[in-house]
C-alpha cells in the first residue's frame, strides 16, 4: 500500500507541476480568474491555488493532500513575467 501511495503522490506531483505553470502564465496575463478554473481542470482532485505578486513577476502555488495513506502535501510552484500593460 505504500508503494501505491508513493506512486500516487508523485503522479500528484507531475499535476500540481502543470497546473502552477499554466496558472502564473494566466494569471501574467491578467487573467486569475482562469488560472482557477486551469488549476480545477489540470490540478489534482482538491488542489488549492496560491497566486502572488512580487513585482514584475506572478507565483503560482498549486498544493493537494497526497493518498489517504500518505500524510503528505504535495505542492508545486511556477513564476511568470507580468505582461506589458496588466
Amino acid at each position: 500500500m505504500l508503494c501505491l501511495g508513493g506512486l500516487g503522490a508523485v503522479a500528484m506531483q507531475v499535476r500540481c507541476v502543470d497546473s502552477a505553470r499554466e496558472a502564473a502564465r494566466l494569471a501574467a496575463r491578467g487573467d486569475e480568474g482562469a488560472a482557477a478554473e486551469a488549476v480545477r481542470r489540470t490540478g489534482p482532485a482538491g488542489a488549492r491555488l496560491a497566486l502572488h505578486r512580487d513585482g514584475e513577476f506572478v507565483i503560482a502555488r498549486v498544493s493537494s493532500q497526497a493518498a489517504r495513506f500518505l500524510p503528505v502535501t504535495v505542492a508545486a510552484e511556477s513564476v511568470a513575467m507580468v505582461e506589458p500593460g496588466v
